[in-house]
Formats: C-alpha cells, sequence, structure tokens
C-alpha cells in the first residue's frame, strides 16, 4: 500500500471581529438548521401543513438541540462535574461557547420536544414530525461532523491509511492568535466518516419521504435513522480517539453503551412501521384535523 498522507492544516477561526471569534464550527452548527428550516418548508408546502408552524418547530429543535446535547455531554461524560457543582452546570449548559455536545442527548432532547409539538399539533403527531425532522438531523449531524473536523478535535485512532489525515495541536502566541503544530502521526479521518454517513442518510430519507409523501409509514424514517445512525456510530467508536479519560478502562465506550439500546429503539419503531405504520399515514392523510391545537 502506498502511504500517503493528508495535511489538515485548516484554522478553525475563519475571521476575528474585535473580541468576537467567526468559527467555522458556529458557521456549520447554523447552517445545518437553516437549510433544515428550507426543506421542512418544502415539506410543508407539498404536504399542506400551516407555513406558520414552522417558526415554532425550528424554536423547539434549536432549544431542544442545544440542551439535549449540553445535558447528555455533562450527564454521559461529566456526571462528577454536575454532582459537584449544578449551577454552574446549569449555566455553561445553554451560555456559547459550548465546549462539550452529546449526540445522544441531542437524541433524546429532540424526540421529547417533537413528542410535546406533537400533542400542541393534532395534524402533526409524533411520528409523523419526527419521520419528516430526521431528515434535517441527519444533515445537521454531517455539518456538526464537518465543524469537528475543522476544529481538529474528536479525532481518530493512528492510521498509515493512504486518506490518512495529519491534524494539528494548538497553542496560543502573545497575540491571541492561534499556533497549530503539526502531530507526529497520521489519523483516521473519522469525523469525515461519519460526515459521509449522513449526508448519504440524509439523501436516503429524503428519497423515501418524496416518494411517499404523507403516504409515508409513520415510523419508518425515525427507525431507519436511529439503526442507520447508531449502529454506525457503535462500529466507528473503534477507529476514534476515547473522548474522556474513564473511558479507557471500558470495554466499550460511552458511545457505544449508549447506541446500543438507539439502534433497539429504531428497531422498535420500525416494526412498528411496517405493521401499523401505514394505517396511521392512511388516516391522518384523508382526515380533516384543527391545525395548531391541542
Amino acid at each position: 500500500m502506498i502511504f500517503l498522507e493528508i495535511p489538515w492544516n485548516v484554522n478553525p477561526i475563519i475571521t476575528k471581529l474585535g473580541g468576537f471569534e467567526l468559527r467555522w464550527y458556529g458557521l456549520l452548527f447554523a447552517s445545518g438548521f437553516l437549510i433544515g428550516y428550507q426543506i421542512m418548508a418544502h415539506i410543508f408546502k407539498k404536504e399542506h401543513k400551516p407555513e406558520k408552524d414552522l417558526d415554532a418547530l425550528l424554536f423547539v429543535m434549536i432549544i431542544a438541540t442545544v440542551i439535549g446535547a449540553r445535558f447528555g455531554h455533562y450527564f454521559f461524560y461529566e456526571f462528577d462535574s454536575f454532582k459537584q457543582d449544578p449551577g454552574k452546570f446549569l449555566i455553561d449548559m445553554i451560555v456559547p461557547p459550548y465546549t462539550g455536545l452529546a449526540s445522544h442527548g441531542a437524541a433524546i432532547g429532540i424526540l421529547t420536544a417533537m413528542f410535546i409539538y406533537g400533542r400542541k399539533h393534532k395534524d402533526q403527531p409524533f411520528l409523523w414530525v419526527t419521520d419528516r425532522v430526521v431528515i434535517t438531523v441527519a444533515l445537521g449531524g454531517a455539518f456538526i461532523r464537518l465543524g469537528n473536523l475543522m476544529n481538529h478535535e474528536i479525532l481518530g485512532k493512528p492510521s498509515n491509511l493512504p486518506w490518512a489525515f495529519r491534524f494539528n495541536t494548538f497553542t496560543m502566541n502573545a497575540d491571541g492568535s492561534l499556533k497549530m503544530t503539526p502531530e507526529a502521526f497520521t489519523r483516521h479521518p473519522a469525523q469525515l466518516y461519519e460526515a459521509i454517513s449522513c449526508f448519504i442518510l440524509c439523501g436516503l430519507l429524503f428519497y423515501l419521504w418524496n416518494r411517499f409523501k404523507e403516504k409515508t409509514p409513520h415510523g419508518l424514517l425515525l427507525g431507519i435513522f436511529l439503526i442507520w445512525v447508531f449502529t454506525l456510530r457503535f462500529f466507528y467508536e473503534f477507529l476514534k480517539e476515547n473522548q474522556e479519560q474513564f473511558e479507557d478502562a471500558m470495554t466499550y465506550n460511552m458511545g457505544q453503551i449508549l447506541s446500543i439500546p438507539a439502534v433497539l429503539l429504531g428497531i422498535g419503531i420500525l416494526v412498528y412501521a411496517f405493521t401499523k405504520g401505514k394505517k396511521d399515514a392512511e388516516y391522518y392523510s384523508t382526515h380533516k384535523f384543527e391545525t395548531g391545537k391541542a
């Protein structure tokens, strides 16, 4: 095998405006919501749902993603810090910059928020809205992993594969700028693996929705999403460095352990989709509801 390396010298900071830093991670994170909003607007238009509900849905999604991901990070990865100072945790959870986001926590937050949203919009029940939202979540997941790539974080294990990346470590110069020092070895671009997987998943989910639209069996897209994302997450973790030191003593790290129930939940939802989900879709596509009401 011919060994080549890809030097990854991207500066995570795009530009500075006074004390404000515009970072690739933040730009990509925001872009996921903005593009996702346009996708949902297209879906709502095609399925004749009230577009005025989109603003509420976007607001709920942003809050659920941030709080769920932050809470998940502290609860699953820094629980000792949470116990020692719950007040500081609550402030850090909602105030940027966010130094840790857990995808499993984000998934719990989004599912909870969609359940609440669905209760208040009878024409958009939980599985209907979640099936559509996961299309945008897959896209957002791809953007977040690209943001991790730009930040030189969530690193893969050392590798001599032809597409291995040489990342950098960072130190602060006296003028406040970042000094990038190339690592002595190359690594799996694990962030890129996950980003590509999420882009493919987004395309697959959108294709399935576009084929069936309002007749999409309830739970079909959510089940596929959970099984796809968290099965791959389980195996990708073997190619990634552990995020926290306590994981070094574990056979399977925290990300893998949390992925198992997510996959099982996805299987259960997919079974529901193939047994009852089609009838649910037919019912909600043929009955009229007073929109925006509980």
